[in-house]
């Protein structure tokens, strides 16, 4: 949600007003598009200018994809330059909405926690796991931070492991442990004059900040698309010069499942896949000053709903629906035999 690139390297000023100026051209996609826009105003250090962002995004209530992440990055960002009231008023409302979005719990989670209040951290990010994913065996990858975070807030306050962190402990895939990673101690060793101490340490920050850059790497997917089956039979019959790339729905859903696996074969991480629209199709092509019938468009396409934050993340976690909007588990359809 918030680029992680140092302020030296990108102008984020000029950024946010890149995506501002796409958000009004494309008003079905500001939503993800000015939430990006506020990031890059935070990080410029200009937090008014997202609060007037997030204000915007929040006029339009009933539109939102997700009103409830809009108000805990809102709460978070006026927290941060002296608007506590506000933030704590914002952040009690959320926690008796109870939003379904594990991202919207672990920022204000994050929040109370960045500013020492950890008994209330712990409550939040307890309280976003028991009315998510309590009774869930493998937990959705979406929900992972709400167990790393409450991991970490209660190894801070010094409390011994319950089932959730031992679950915690099976999700973390890093090669340090949750434990070592969370460790009050390492904060201590930070102020530390011994240099082998500081030595260490700082190897244990870079083997941690690789992989965390490593998944932020590219700005958005590597993105296949997906034509459901009642806009592929209306862009076939107003396109017919497309049948050659789509010869059937079948075909076209395996040729997408067997690129996806050649790719991630390759070694090409952070695959995705965007779901088209006649409409939409069609307007890009008139922005593009190309006929929807030149295939050449098709990628360009995709690229562009990927940019514009239309991309899902391939393949599916465990446990989630396949890509194909079928019904089924993702391992009882595209994904058997993956």
């Amino acid at each position: 949600m918030r680029p992680d690139t140092p302020a030296e390297n990108v102008d984020h000023p000029a950024e946010a007003a890149r995506l501002e100026r796409t958000a009004d051209l494309y008003p079905e996609d500001a939503e993800a598009l000015l939430l990006r826009a506020a990031a890059h105003r935070e990080l410029s250090g200009d937090r008014p200018a997202a609060t007037a962002l997030y204000d915007r995004l929040l006029s339009a209530d009933g539109t939102l994809d997700n009103p409830h992440l809009v108000r805990a990055l809102k709460a978070s960002n006026l927290w941060e330059y002296g608007h506590e009231a506000e933030a704590r008023a914002i952040i009690e409302g959320l926690r008796a909405a109870a939003p379904g979005d594990p991202a919207a719990w672990v920022i204000v989670a994050e929040s109370l926690e960045s500013h020492d209040e950890l008994e209330s951290a712990q409550e939040t990010f307890t309280q976003g796991v028991k009315a998510l994913v309590a009774d869930a065996e493998h937990p959705p990858v979406a929900a992972h931070p709400l167990f790393f975070g409450r991991h970490r807030v209660r190894r801070m306050l010094g409390l011994p492991h319950d089932d959730w962190d031992v679950l915690a402990d099976s999700l973390h895939s890093m090669p340090i442990t949750l434990d070592e990673l969370h460790d009050p101690k390492r904060v201590w060793s930070l102020g530390s004059d011994n240099p082998a101490e500081l030595a260490a340490e700082i190897s244990r920050l870079r083997a941690e900040l690789g992989a965390y850059r490593e998944a932020l790497s590219r700005p958005y997917p590597v993105a296949v698309l997906h034509w459901p089956a009642p806009e592929l039979t209306e862009l076939l019959a107003a396109y017919p010069a497309l049948e050659s790339e789509y010869p059937s729905h079948g075909t076209h859903l395996a040729t997408i499942e067997s690129s996806l696996r050649e790719l991630a074969a390759s070694g090409t991480p952070n695959l995705g896949i965007v779901t088209g629209t006649v409409p939409s199709y069609e307007a890009f092509a008139a922005s593009e000053s190309t006929s929807p019938s030149d295939p050449t468009l098709l990628p360009q396409y995709a690229t562009t709903l990927a940019a514009r934050g239309r991309a899902v993340a391939w393949p599916p976690g465990r446990g989630v629906g396949c890509w194909c909007g079928s019904g089924k588990g993702y391992g009882e359809c595209h994904g058997v035999g993956g």
